[in-house]
């Protein structure tokens, strides 16, 4: 903005279109018809996980029901937002209460955690309420023969990340929600129960060698005793953020932009890997401490929500070291580095700017920047006499985005209790729809602004629009995370 690992995961999709009303639940229906997707979204050995979508192609249906064969030795160990279960090959997922209804045209999701042994293929066909998906609409009397020809499209692409099995932590319960992190970083601990990789790298100055800091153990807090040692007697630069989804979007140093860095050729710098050192859960770790002129950026992210496609963030930040200037940042931006009009970025802005004039309060706040504006409401500035500043040693920052109509703030202390929305309605006057583009960002503007500053423990981007349930789970993962000055 401009102003002043366990070897490889398989991701296999089958889309499946089908006939699906049973004559238990709508025999008076006129028209019936859906279509399924299946969606394994990560797979390690002996595990895997799957998100399905139902679509419905017909009349509105109150209460679902979803059978499928398994073609190997799948077995279903965990669900969400669905009832499964299995006899055999044949399992057979029911609706919850809160997601009975379909209407004509609507979707709805359910995931679930499974176990396999020799082949992990997708299952052939699916029937929604009795009836074999076919693609079409058909009338209550059409054929519901499960020898239905179908023909479905498969693709695989493998990708070198650790495996997530079944867990609580943040990453888990985005995806248990159906809006799974794109990006998770973190130098403090893992964003998945299952997480083994390393957090962040650094590089020390007296030789130039780099270190992965890495965890303690599985699903746990970094080890920060290995940047100690390494950086004993010199100083030492965070040079990555490693993210630990399968994406692998990287955050490395960011080559600059329109507003050029203080590092070669404009880039911006790394942060000091030893300036804010915090305890977690009992154990010293380290944050990253932004000052002006640090920056990090990975262009071009893989699967990052682009144009008006919904998107969530939340990070871990402080009240304790803030300013008013633009940006510290931490979501999506353009890649060419620059201004590219409003409604180009969706990120979280963290400080005390008051960029439209007239704030109620001196903040500091969580705002919305979306490009050519910090915004605390869609008309500009905070106007709330409630919302004059938030001031914890450790701030939960939440946005999210449904790309066309509105957008939502929300903040909490990340070490207790729940979270306090302060804003949630339209998009201002030009930003609908939303044009956002794929490179993330952490301390910096779209444009390379680097005067913000802030501090950064953890954060994620997620792809789709996170409900209030899922926000307020990984409020409470944050907060049992017992972060401590």
């Amino acid at each position: 903005m401009q102003k002043n690992k366990i070897g490889a995961i398989a991701a296999a999709t089958l889309v499946l279109g089908g006939a699906g009303v049973a004559a238990a639940h709508t025999a008076s229906a006129a028209t019936a018809g859906c279509r399924a997707t299946y969606t394994i979204t990560s797979q390690w050995p002996g595990g895997f996980g799957a998100n399905v979508d139902i679509t419905n192609l017909g009349d509105p249906v109150n209460g679902w029901r979803l059978t499928w064969t398994f073609p190997g030795s799948q077995t279903v160990t965990q669900a969400w937002n669905a009832t499964v279960t299995q006899s055999g090959a044949a399992a057979t997922a029911t609706n919850v209460a809160y997601n009975a209804a379909i209407g004509t045209g609507a979707t709805t999701s359910f995931g679930f955690n499974g176990a396999w042994s020799g082949s992990n293929a997708v299952p052939a066909s699916f029937a929604l309420n009795g009836t074999t998906c076919t693609g079409t609409t058909t009338s209550p009397s059409a054929s519901t023969s499960a020898s239905a020809s179908v023909s479905p499209s498969v693709s695989v692409s493998p990708s070198g990340s650790t495996p997530v099995p079944p867990g609580n932590r943040v990453c888990d319960l985005y995806a248990a929600g159906g809006t799974p992190c794109i990006g998770a970083h973190s130098t403090t601990r893992a964003l998945y129960a299952a997480y083994n990789g390393p957090l962040y790298q650094v590089q020390r100055s007296s030789d130039r060698q780099y270190l992965d800091v890495r965890l303690l153990s599985a699903g746990g807090v970094a080890n920060a005793a290995a940047q100690d040692t390494f950086c004993a007697n010199t100083s030492c630069t965070i040079t990555k953020i490693y993210d630990q989804s399968s994406n692998h979007n990287d955050l490395p140093i960011s080559w600059g932009g329109f507003w050029k860095g203080p590092g070669p050729n404009g880039a911006d710098v790394g942060a000091d890997a030893k300036a804010l050192p915090v305890t977690l859960g009992g154990h010293k770790v380290y944050g990253v401490k932004v000052t002006q002129g640090v920056g990090y950026r990975i262009d071009h992210a893989k699967n990052a929500p682009t144009g008006a496609q919904p998107e969530g963030i939340y990070m871990v930040t402080s009240s304790n070291y803030v300013n008013q200037w633009c940006c510290f940042d931490y979501g999506s931006g353009e890649n060419s580095h620059t201004d590219t009009g409003n409604a180009t970025m969706n990120a979280i802005e963290w400080g005390t700017a008051c960029w439209f004039g007239n704030c109620v309060g001196s903040g500091p706040w969580v705002e919305a920047d979306l490009e050519n504006g910090m915004y605390h409401t869609n008309t500009g500035s905070n106007k709330d006499p409630n919302n004059s500043g938030v001031h914890f040693p450790f701030v939960s920052a939440w946005e999210k985005n449904n790309g066309t109509s509105n957008f939502t703030l929300k903040y909490g202390n990340a070490t207790t209790g729940g979270l306090t929305t302060t804003f949630s309605g339209p998009l201002p006057n030009g930003y609908s729809p939303m044009k956002t583009d794929s490179s993330l960002l952490l301390g910096t503007g779209g444009d390379n602004s680097n005067t913000g500053v802030g501090e950064f423990f953890e954060g994620a981007i997620t792809a789709g629009y996170p409900s209030d349930a899922t926000e307020n789970a990984v409020q409470s993962d944050v907060a049992s995370a017992a972060y401590h000055s």
